[in-house]
């Protein structure tokens, strides 16, 4: 089994990406989607983080926007956070890896890859880019964002340039669709994985 991880900054496209790959046949695991799940209605994570973060939680769920308010610019508070919400991510990956045990191929969405140190654990590592402009544009479009939330996202991130630099393919998702999706096929024939195993 090839462990794939998929990586990028805020409104790179490693959505799309992913999508294509599963649609491809590999399995994915989205990490922001599992803490999504972590953190929602009867999620494992909402009373730890309710007893650590009074207020963040709301009708039985993690209020993402409060959450972050407490922990955007605080490195004390984002490490508290991290200590939580990382053993939990580990353990879904860890379900995820056996459910699929038999599959030639895993892909893992990890934003924040390389910022955690997570790169040892995969056999390939896919960085997802656009230019800084595009980025800009798509991430300011996304309901509740701000520039100034952008630049502290931001601040948490690797620069573009250093993960492209530490990976093993990088997806440019600047262009049309159709062009990544050449580029996801082109890793997928390099990788000898052929669409739809």
């Amino acid at each position: 089994m090839i462990r794939i991880a998929l990586t990028g900054s805020i409104g790179m496209g490693k959505s799309t990406v992913a999508d294509m790959f599963e649609r491809a046949g590999v399995p994915v695991f989205d990490a922001d989607a599992e803490v999504h799940r972590l953190q929602g209605p009867g999620g494992a994570l909402v009373e730890p983080i309710a007893r650590r973060f009074p207020g963040s939680v709301r009708d039985g769920a993690v209020d993402r926007d409060a959450l972050s308010a407490r922990v955007l610019g605080r490195s004390d508070e984002l490490s508290a956070l991290e200590a939580i919400v990382h053993p939990a991510v580990r353990r879904a990956r860890e379900k995820f890896i056996a459910d699929h045990a038999d599959a030639p191929a895993l892909l893992f969405d990890i934003p924040l890859l390389f910022e955690t140190g997570g790169e040892g654990a995969f056999d390939k590592v896919i960085t997802v880019s656009a230019p800084a402009e595009v980025q800009r544009e798509r991430v300011l479009s996304r309901p509740g964002m701000t520039a100034e939330k952008l630049a502290s996202i931001r601040a948490l991130q690797m620069p573009d340039e250093d993960k492209r630099e530490r990976s093993d393919f990088v997806i440019d998702t600047g262009g049309p669709l159709a062009e990544t999706q050449r580029q996801v096929e082109h890793i997928l024939a390099c990788l000898g994985l052929a669409a739809g195993q």
